[in-house]
């Protein structure tokens, strides 16, 4: 049986990871090494700020979770695992504006080397903390502790071992009055009493502010995540305003208040507020907070993947790895958030956080010192400047928008022994049932290893797919992998450890190995992450059990996501776990329109008969098997779309899954619980997937602008709301803007290495006034020569007037290896009433070249191979006009 070691749903809650000093009282002094018991317990109260204890000495570990643990009653010393009971007494409000937010609790082990998990329960036995991840020490804080708690450690996998435990209650300081200004050149430096603080003005409008209570200013993140630091913007000055002294910039004036220190931010008027702290900073023990007056409709996106949300006013939104990989986790989570005021706000640090949405606004990391870069503009611009400082979204190969298959083969696999050639049997059922296939995980690092590795690699290129390899431990043989043919990575969370620093470097690492060893384009998954992870790798959001509301929750997910620069996040079509075919046909449709996706087969079990049920898109039968066979080819279809927004997401940092909000912020109803549940694909189209067991999809938002029903060409005028949509199993309720103007492959594409290169499809729904623009991205899709300019631009336009319909396509500007010298265009244009005839710079096609479907309102027109290297204009002749 395959053993997924720290890849278990943990429940919700603050796992927010310590390593600073403890101070204080200790109430139970440690018990000399190797004691026979731990402590019974202690209290934290305001008479016993901290306390520690002893475990006794472990020989070995349980192999388990608290399932493997014996009850107190019949291991009262804690030989099998340790308890120890923690009574917490504080004051009415006392973590109201703590900025640890909780009682930290970490566990050290004498040697770190040994695993082990801590899980904490209230009285109720409920769980209300834990940390299962790989580090020492383990750590997490008890969200706003009060009442008794049941500590238990397990200790999973150790060797004659013991460990000191603490906990403390974290006290607070404020920041006093202002007690010295300097500077300029866009560096000023402040104090107030022994907190020391700088705000340096940076290029591109950009604000770095420093704070640290101990008097000097550190950087532990060093170049980790900003790898390089904008140079100062050096036409600054200051000035005195009695109340305040002012840092003005070309961007913004930066009000510094004396009385108590206090930071705001100002539009350069000095008058129009950006962001204002309505109390000073406050520190702890191990945490700093910064309180921020909040804005009567001020709205909050961000933090990376949130799971089950993308708006976050009135939430509190945890910035840590919970390894919860269902709704309220935040595995992939990043410090950083924008708001609708006009800015966004990026902690940089590798420590967890706490940010309270709240009136007023509180934002904290556990550590005591402040590290913010705030960046101005609308929320794409905000997008765009973070993504510059902490790396911009990595360009894919283009196989790694199609789908990828992942399963285990050699050894522990679940559907019995098997050999890693096996997998090529899976790659024939793809190419059997026409379904695309672009890349095949062949492995699983837990147990399952691999043979006969250039042979699979071959065999899998000669399906069009690429071989990829599953990492649990390390990426140390990833040079020989990679020269025997492996493109795809995938990192574990025993590889990544407990996210951070560890995360992001194994990222880097695993997609600088690809690179340095093929000239092949670093493609990496990762489970758990942080700020700086789309620069190399595809987020995925874990291990999930299949259910209607996996599907659920993950639309908003994927979509907020994108609000932190995060151009590529997504879950497993179907979930690992469990197989329904109903369930898994939604969730492949809405998929679809994802940039990354793939299956994770050989782990499931049927959810009516509980059997084995693999994964593939066609082992269901029908009429599932076509009903994924469409949207699969859809996508494959639509990939010169997708890969046009993977290149503008390389350049601006905004990806393509977006919420509503992104496109239609002066829209309330963006906001809303409707909406919520649907997301828009590029600016183009907008999907709202049917996540329950129904044929009717109610509550469709569509906003302002008209919206063409994909399937049946019906048009609604926005803004409005369906419901009622008829949306049996094989339609998702499908919406394209008009204007949208989409290039497609030739139908029946099922590979991007066998399309017909010389046919290029363009999906046109033209706006009824002024002219629609588009810029193709075009590149060799594989290697990294488009860094170097190897890459062309194609322009079409599309314009409506009394006449008819124009359509002007440039000439492809610029040059890859294997571009075509000249393609056929096949031209479907939506809307409007059969053409009187068609012009190709201004000569009539002949009769067969076009046709008009009166059902659809859609016309057809295909033109003859046209040279690349020149444009061409395109006339749809309404009928009574001679032009």
């Amino acid at each position: 049986m395959r053993r997924l070691r720290h890849r278990v749903p943990w429940p919700a809650w603050i796992p927010l990871a310590l390593a600073s000093v403890l101070a204080g009282t200790t109430l139970a002094a440690p018990a000399p090494a190797h004691a026979a018991a731990p402590a019974a317990g202690a209290a934290l109260d305001p008479a016993h700020s901290s306390v520690s204890w002893q475990s006794p000495v472990y020989a070995k570990g349980t192999g388990g979770g608290p399932e493997k643990c014996p009850d107190a009653a019949t291991d009262p010393d804690g030989t099998v695992c340790a308890r120890f009971d923690l009574t917490v007494a504080v004051p009415d409000g006392y973590w109201d504006d703590n900025p640890e937010g909780g009682v930290p609790l970490s566990i050290r082990w004498e040697r770190p080397s040994d695993d082990f998990d801590l899980y904490v329960y209230d009285d109720h036995g409920k769980q209300v903390a834990s940390s299962a991840g790989t580090a020492d020490p383990e750590a997490t804080v008890i969200p706003r502790a009060s009442g008794t708690y049941h500590v238990l450690v397990v200790p999973y996998d150790v060797h004659d071992n013991s460990f000191t435990g603490t906990a403390y209650l974290p006290a607070t300081t404020d920041a006093g009055d202002l007690t010295s200004f300097s500077g300029g050149d866009g560096s000023y430096t402040i104090g107030a009493g022994q907190l020391t603080a700088r705000a340096d003005f940076l290029k591109g409008g950009r604000l770095r502010l420093q704070a640290d209570p101990s008097g000097s200013l550190s950087d532990p993140a060093g170049t980790a995540i900003v790898r390089r630091q904008p140079a100062l913007q050096r036409h600054t000055s200051s000035f005195d305003a009695g109340d305040y002294y002012g840092i003005r910039s070309p961007q913004a004036v930066l009000r510094v208040y004396k009385k108590p220190l206090r930071f705001g931010l100002y539009k350069p008027d000095d008058r129009t507020r950006i962001w204002q702290e309505d109390k000073p900073l406050r520190w702890s023990t191990g945490g700093m907070r910064q309180s921020l007056a909040r804005g009567t409709d001020e709205q909050f996106f961000g933090g990376g993947e949130q799971n089950g949300s993308f708006s976050h006013r009135d939430r509190t939104m945890y910035v840590a790895n919970s390894f919860d990989w269902n709704e309220g986790g935040y595995n992939n989570s990043q410090p950083f958030y924008l708001s609708s005021a006009g800015y966004g706000v990026f902690r940089n640090t590798f420590a967890p956080g706490v940010y309270t949405f709240g009136s007023p606004v509180t934002t904290g990391q556990q550590e005591r010192r402040l590290d913010a870069y705030y960046f101005l503009g609308d929320a794409k611009q905000v997008i765009g400047a973070y993504t510059a400082l902490v790396g911009k979204p990595f360009m894919p190969p283009v196989y790694g928008l199609e789908p990828g298959d992942s399963d285990c083969y050699l050894h522990n696999a679940n559907r019995g022994e098997r050999h890693t050639l096996d997998a090529l049997k899976i790659a024939d059922g793809y190419t059997e049932h026409q379904m695309p296939l672009g890349w095949m995980l062949v492995n699983d690092g837990y147990g399952c290893g691999y043979e006969n590795l250039e042979q699979t690699a071959k065999g899998l290129q000669e399906h069009h797919a690429q071989l990829g390899l599953w990492t649990q431990d390390g990426i140390d043989k990833l040079a020989d992998q990679v020269k025997a043919g492996q493109r795809v990575a995938k990192l574990d969370v025993a590889w990544v450890g407990n996210g951070y620093r560890f995360a992001l470097d194994a990222c880097d690492a695993a997609k600088k190995g690809i690179e340095d060893n093929s000239d092949a384009r670093g493609f990496v998954w990762l489970p758990v992450s942080w700020a700086g992870a789309q620069r190399c790798g595809v987020l995925w959001s874990g291990d999930q059990k299949l259910s209607w509301d996996y599907i659920r929750w993950q639309i908003p997910t994927y979509a907020g996501a994108t609000m932190s620069g995060i151009a590529y996040n997504t879950g497993d079509v179907g979930s690992i776990y469990r197989h329904d075919a109903e369930m898994y046909a939604r969730d492949l449709q809405w998929k679809a329109f994802l940039p990354a996706v793939m299956t994770m087969d050989g782990w499931a079990s049927d959810l009516t008969t509980g059997k084995p049920a693999d994964q593939q898109p066609w082992r269901d039968g029908e009429p599932y098997t076509s009903v994924n066979r469409k949207y699969l080819q859809l996508k494959e279809r639509l990939l010169p779309y997708m890969y046009t927004l993977s290149a503008q997401a390389a350049r601006t940092g905004v990806g393509a899954v977006r919420p509503l909000w992104l496109e239609y912020p002066d829209d309330p109803k963006t906001l809303g619980a409707q909406a919520k549940y649907e997301f828009l694909s590029g600016p183009d189209f907008l999907v709202a997937p049917v996540y329950e067991d129904s044929d009717t999809r109610d509550g469709i938002y569509l906003p302002k602008g008209t919206w063409t029903d994909y399937w049946t060409g019906r048009t609604y005028q926005g803004p409005t709301t369906l419901n009622g949509y008829h949306a049996p199993l094989d339609t998702l309720p499908l919406f394209v803007r008009e204007g949208a103007i989409v290039p497609m492959w030739p139908k029946g594409t099922t590979s991007w290495q066998t399309r017909d290169r010389h046919e290029l499809d363009w999906d046109l729904y033209p706006a009824a006034h002024g002219t629609s623009r588009y810029t193709l991205y075009e590149d060799d899709g594989v290697t990294r020569d488009f860094a170097k300019g190897a890459a062309a631009t194609q322009r079409v336009s599309v314009r409506c007037d009394a006449g008819g319909t124009t359509v002007t396509a440039g000439a492809s500007r610029g040059d890859y290896a294997g571009k075509a010298d000249a393609r056929a265009y096949r031209f479907t244009v939506h809307g409007g009433t059969a053409p009187a005839r068609v012009l190709l710079d201004g000569r009539p096609l002949p009769a067969g070249a076009w046709s008009y479907d009166a059902g659809a309102r859609v016309t057809t027109v295909s033109t003859p191979s046209l040279p690349l290297d020149r444009g061409f204009t395109l006339r749809l002749v309404d009928q009574g006009k001679h032009r």
